[in-house]
């Protein structure tokens, strides 16, 4: 490495963050842009441990000490080189993925891990900023024509991979804008949008073709996609919320904590009229937790970003309640390089309780909670939600403390059960018990179509999304031209140990 004893001399800095009394009034991102020689240092600390298992840790195989040694060398081009052959969108994965990586981390057994994810941020910024981040286009076409269903991280993937193949690739989103679960799920606040748009705007130069508003099984039909394409992706992600099946559930006042936060995208993006993907008014009508008692039910990253939407918005109170007990160790008091759970022992993902930049800015979490009622007013207005504590003595669960927390406003945020049926019906996919589709190696029943991110794996990361996007454009181009030169990922990269974070 470029600086063998930087672990030695230099502390863990990652991202700094803005103040929280200044940053809960804006949906400007959290986090202030990368500092030069802050990552340089950060940079250093990356150890010549020999076998670096943070590559293991990532999904997509990111190679991180190389990356890392290049940045301390200040040869920020290579840097990026290295770090856009294995991951297409770097921005995102910079800024939101929880990064497993650092988990694996070999400085992490007894110090903390290097802050990978804060380099591989300032590597791509960078990299926009000195103009290497170039369109990709092809020195030739194929003449193939694929069809990517889903515009998320695991349809972009596809779509980017595709196109790189020499392949004509057109992306069908059915809302009005591109980036799915990126563009209408996740907050400005930890990922602004226009940082979505810049990539796309070097995606369309690349030859790709994006058509919004078009949502394939309704004003698009899904037999037109099979005829005309030589191939087809189906990434249209796990949407259908869980929701909690209990007394009171007609309640005027309980919503997924999706349609809350992407109502709120819409409104940071100023869209006069806020409309579902269909483009008509929400059912529910415009969802605002101001001056109201918020329960935010599922403690989730999902569930987080409710919390800081909420008190952006003016919250009276905000409650966030996890049916799982609370973890013993606190990542914010009891750092989990020092003190993992025997359970998830290094280089696993450790089971902490972690306190995330929206949980900074207020709010109340309880932990092993039972959601017992909704409690309304005379008008069918929630007003109370009744939950309990669980406990548990000689083997048994036992609960206790009931009571009634006042709210008028339940954001569901206890994840999704399975992607829309509708399309996979029309196309005669099949499905497994979980009513994910069936696909051994990403190919369908059907020869000619694939599935790649949460439609196909349940409901899981960005950078799962992006890995299996990679993975299944692959596939789509063996089966186009018998053969693929498209990058790999080594089978020893995917870990069981992060299959389900």
């Amino acid at each position: 490495m470029g600086k063998p004893s930087g672990f030695l001399e230099f502390e863990r800095q990652p991202s700094l963050k803005r103040d929280v009394l200044e940053r809960k009034k804006d949906y400007n991102e959290v986090e202030t842009s990368y500092d030069t020689q802050q990552t340089r240092e950060q940079a250093a600390r990356c150890m010549d441990c020999g076998v670096p298992f943070c590559h293991n840790g990532c999904p997509l195989g990111n190679i991180i000490p190389e990356f890392n040694d290049a940045v301390w060398e200040e040869n920020w081009e290579y840097a990026y080189q290295i770090l856009s052959s294995t991951n297409n969108f770097p921005e995102f994965t910079g800024r939101i993925c929880p990064a497993p990586c650092e988990a694996s981390c070999v400085l992490g057994i007894n110090k903390p891990p290097v802050a990978i994810e804060y380099i591989e941020k300032s590597i791509i910024e960078k990299a926009y900023e000195n103009g290497w981040v170039k369109p990709n286009i092809p020195s030739k076409r194929t003449g193939k024509k694929v069809a990517v269903v889903g515009s998320g991280p695991a349809g972009l993937a596809a779509a980017s991979q595709l196109n790189k193949a020499g392949h004509w690739v057109t992306v069908f989103e059915r809302a009005d804008e591109v980036g799915g679960l990126l563009r209408y799920g996740i907050p400005d606040f930890k990922l602004d949008k226009s940082v979505v748009k810049r990539r796309v705007a070097v995606m369309q130069e690349e030859g790709i073709l994006f058509k919004t508003n078009a949502n394939v099984g309704e004003n698009i039909k899904a037999g037109d996609l099979v005829r005309d394409f030589d191939a087809i992706v189906l990434a249209g992600g796990s949407t259908i919320p869980r929701m909690i099946d209990i007394k009171g559930k007609e309640l005027k006042g309980i919503y997924p904590a999706m349609e809350f936060l992407s109502q709120q995208n819409k409104r940071v993006a100023n869209i006069d009229r806020i409309t579902d993907h269909k483009g008509e008014a929400y059912a529910n009508g415009e969802l605002l937790a101001t001056g109201k008692n918020v329960m935010v039910i599922g403690g989730g990253d999902t569930g987080s970003d409710c919390v800081g939407t909420s008190n952006r918005q003016g919250a009276k109170s905000i409650t966030q309640v996890e049916v799982m007990p609370e973890p013993s160790i606190d990542d914010k008091k009891q750092p989990y390089y020092k003190f993992r759970a025997e359970t998830t022992p290094w280089p696993n993902w450790p089971l902490t309780k972690r306190t995330s930049t929206s949980h900074e800015e207020g709010c109340e979490r309880l932990f092993s909670i039972n959601v017992k009622e909704y409690i309304g007013d005379a008008d069918g207005n929630l007003k109370g939600i009744l939950i309990s504590e669980a406990a548990m003595f000689n083997g048994t669960r036992v609960e206790m403390n009931e009571r009634e927390i006042p709210c008028e406003l339940a954001l569901i945020a206890a994840g999704f059960t399975n992607p829309q049926q509708d399309l996979l019906q029309q196309l005669e996919i099949e499905v497994d018990e979980r009513k994910n589709v069936k696909a051994l190696e990403y190919q369908t029943n059907k020869s000619k179509i694939f599935a790649a991110g949460d439609v196909r794996r349940g409901q899981s990361l960005v950078v799962w999304a992006i890995s299996e996007g990679r993975e299944c454009a692959r596939k789509v181009d063996e089966y186009l031209m018998g053969e693929s030169l498209l990058e790999a990922k080594s089978v020893s990269m995917i870990s069981p140990a992060y299959i389900g974070i």
